[in-house]
């Protein structure tokens, strides 16, 4: 059911918010024990916000856009009164005081909380298998990787357990679990949802967005959290266009652009090709025309990343020093034997390389060498894509390499595993919105994600063409049987 049309149900009394909750927590409590989608979850508090919902809609008030609507949040996005770990023994106790910009939004649009979902630990992954409290598994098959670092949302969007989830989207973070799982998922243009109350791991490249199950609730989703927040300086003051409306603008005539370089991308997998390109021949088919383009930098995306985006971690995490909060230490004979101490046992392995890298690439006699080089690199992908822009009006590429692997397929190999986010990390780097779709599946029955990119701030046109294809694939309408999706 669409965020639509339970709005609709709601609003004529057929359903109440506290069923859809309770059938949901009891879905949760089915599959939890497999998925492990949830960190935590809030089963009392949601059944108060269900309740309120209830309560409102008899009195005859206006209900909110989002009333009734059952969602999971990322653990990375402070929720008030509730543990915000970021997946991570530094952090497992901490329970914030405060409330994200995103989050306040939606319970003031009226969704209800389901609870807080796993994550590669601070958002550093791409599989959720560096997650201190353990990896969520993927619900078409529970032997393979749901993506990361969002891979709790995406797994809990697609197993049914909740109607929509946040995510947050630093170099695919999004876009690839939404890949591996068979859901929508949505990066905004950078600055177009406040950061604020976000844990942040790469400051000019973290963004947040919405897993849904289709493009009509992720328009419904990025509705209500879009918007200008005077608390995030980063945030852009735009006006927010009708995203919703939207949807329903005909695409003939679009021009879309196929990215040379990502068809023939280090590793990618023949039937991920073949399925994307025959997304592109259905975009065709609704009177859109295909044009060849070529980004020459696409592909340098993934060592620019892995330069900027640990040298800002190594910035950000430094606040974890086991004095103001998150893990001490103890028995540490100095504060310095005590801060390194906190950290080394507080963050695992991952966390500890990016923070290790990053500080190198900026160190005195490097930081030329590598960072400013890196942003230099930046800029030039950037170019790439506004000289694409004047030729087509959205850009098509698959949104990874390969279909879900199976857990420990990349644990000697840590290279290995930066590659799953090739296809996705240059529109972080230049700041573009992007979405990834389903649209096919492996010979294995596991899914495959279409990703679509757009100039800044053009989210209406990447939603309007996402959901014309959407509704012309009707890719999920024959999806097959999968251990924990009816």
């Amino acid at each position: 059911m669409g965020i639509a049309e339970w709005r609709g149900q709601l609003q004529r009394g057929e359903v109440s918010a506290r069923e859809l909750t309770d059938q949901l927590l009891s879905r949760i409590e089915a599959v939890e024990p497999t998925v492990h989608a949830y960190l935590e979850v809030t089963a009392e508090r949601a059944r108060a916000d269900a309740d309120r919902i209830d309560a409102a809609r008899v009195a005859g008030e206006e209900l909110p856009p989002l009333a009734g609507v059952p969602l999971a949040i990322k653990d990375n996005l402070c929720t008030a009164g509730i543990r915000t770990t970021c997946s991570s023994r530094m952090l497992e106790h901490f329970v914030p005081p405060y409330e994200s910009t995103v989050t306040e939004r939606l319970w003031g649009a009226g969704a209800v909380l389901l609870g807080k979902t796993n994550l590669d630990e601070f958002a550093m992954g791409s599989s959720t298998e560096t997650s201190y409290f353990g990896p969520s598994r993927n619900p078409w098959n529970p032997e393979r990787v749901p993506g990361g670092s969002s891979g709790g949302s995406s797994a809990a969007v697609a197993a049914g357990e909740c109607l929509a989830a946040l995510g947050s989207d630093t170099g695919g973070s999004i876009r690839q679990p939404a890949s591996f799982c068979g859901v929508v998922g949505l990066k905004p243009t950078y600055g177009r949802v406040s950061r604020y109350g976000l844990v942040a791991f790469a400051s000019s490249l973290d963004q947040v967005g919405p897993f849904t199950t289709s493009v009509a609730d992720a328009a419904e989703l990025l509705q209500v959290i879009a918007g200008a927040d005077p608390r995030d300086a980063t945030c852009l003051k735009a006006p927010v266009p009708d995203y919703r409306a939207a949807l329903s603008q005909p695409v003939k005539g679009l021009r879309v652009g196929l990215v040379r370089e990502c068809f023939e991308a280090e590793g990618l997998s023949p039937e991920v090709k073949a399925s994307v390109l025959a997304a592109a021949a259905q975009l065709e088919a609704l009177g859109c025309e295909l044009v060849e383009v070529s980004c020459p930098r696409f592909n340098d995306g993934i060592a620019t990343y892995y330069v900027i985006a640990p040298s800002e971690a190594s910035a950000n995490l430094a606040r974890y020093d086991g004095v103001k909060y998150g893990h001490r230490a103890e028995g540490a004979g100095s504060l310095a034997e005590m801060t390194a101490r906190s950290r080394a046992e507080g963050f695992g392995d991952e966390v500890q390389r990016r923070i290790l890298i990053g500080t190198y690439a900026l160190s005195a006699g490097y930081v030329d060498a590598y960072y400013k080089k890196a942003q230099q690199v930046r800029t030039l992908i950037r170019r790439d894509f506004d000289r694409a822009f004047e030729g087509v009006d959205v850009l098509l590429t698959p949104t990874s390499p390969t279909t879900a692997f199976r857990f420990g397929a990349h644990a000697e190999d840590p290279l290995a595993m930066y590659l799953a986010d090739l296809l996705t990390i240059p529109a972080n780097m230049a700041g573009l919105p992007a979405i990834s779709l389903p649209c096919g599946f492996d010979g294995e029955g596991l899914p495959i994600g279409l990703q679509l990119i757009t100039g800044v701030l053009q989210e209406e046109r990447l939603l309007q063409v996402a959901h014309h294809y959407e509704q012309a694939a009707k890719v999920l309408a024959s999806r097959p049987a999968a251990a924990l999706v009816p």
